[in-house]
């Protein structure tokens, strides 16, 4: 019997240390899959990044950590909540495919739906925030299938691969996202 909160393509599912660990730590050291992450341009060490996949394992107020898996079971990147505010009902969003040939087929799109119908109704928050690299169209294309609106940026924010870039700043109410996903009110 699968687990995990179920997507029309993707499964999110905790983080399993035999099942997910070694794309984890594959993903986090390519410079193709990192290149638009606020990390990845240090090398990051096994014990460093077991540390945190130890962590993000760990029963959290603040954080949720799945890993995306297609339907049949093929992890394909991971996703999270951060910054959890229980007191305001607020959260930071975030995700990566780390498969490149996965990329722009939808599977992302369909994990961070279920993670906002998971935010909201099962956690019960009312906004989330994310934000993304300028020029990052895929990250934007994902979110704005979502619902998430762009409320601002931030100007030559972060170094990133030979240049200062901009970070565009997005959220996403409970309202808009159920009024664009109507098939998930429950």
């Amino acid at each position: 019997m699968p687990i995990g909160w179920q997507g029309k393509k993707t499964r999110l599912v905790p983080l399993d240390y035999d099942r997910h660990f070694e794309n984890s730590y594959q993903w986090i050291n390519d410079p193709d899959v990192s290149e638009w992450l606020a990390v990845g341009d240090f090398p990051m060490a096994r014990l460093a990044e077991k540390e945190w996949f130890d962590r993000c394992q760990k029963p959290s107020d603040t954080e949720v950590h799945f890993a995306i898996e297609t339907l049949d079971g093929r992890h394909i990147g991971n996703s999270g909540l951060f910054q959890i505010n229980a007191r305001h009902g607020t959260a930071m969003s975030g995700s990566l495919i780390g498969v490149q040939t996965d990329r722009g087929k939808g599977f992302g799109s369909d994990a961070a739906i279920t993670r906002a119908h998971y935010s909201f109704h099962v956690l019960g928050l009312r906004l989330m925030f994310s934000e993304f690299f300028v020029g990052n169209t895929g990250s934007e294309r994902m979110q704005q299938k979502v619902g998430y609106l762009e409320y601002g940026r931030k100007p030559l924010a972060f170094w990133k691969r030979g240049a200062y870039r901009d970070i565009a700043l997005t959220y996403l109410t409970r309202e808009r996202f159920y009024e664009l996903h109507p098939d998930l009110v429950k």
